[in-house]
């Protein structure tokens, strides 16, 4: 993991655009998801979703915490962060 001290360049957000890019290209369903509740790993396809017109509630399937929910807002869409502790591409 890194810390803080080990940066070798302090930037601002923008810099995300790539490795972001990286993790979220292609189908999300395929991204593995970690709990923080119960530590389960899992592809987003394997999750519980709560769906309406407005909202997904993206529920773990082991233990039902809230990983993430995804808000249409508008033109756009807004997640906002439960217990999903990690997201990779494998």
């Amino acid at each position: 993991m890194m810390r803080a001290d080990n940066a070798t360049a302090t930037v601002d957000g923008n810099a995300l655009a790539g490795i972001l890019s990286e993790a979220f290209a292609g189908d999300v369903t395929l991204l593995i998801g970690v709990c923080d509740g119960c530590g389960q790993a899992a592809p987003l396809a394997e999750t519980v979703v709560e769906l309406d017109e407005t909202a997904a509630i993206v529920r773990c399937r082991s233990c039902t915490h809230t990983l993430l929910t995804a808000l249409r807002e508008g033109d756009g869409v807004r997640v906002v962060f439960g217990m999903l502790r990690e997201l990779s591409r494998r």
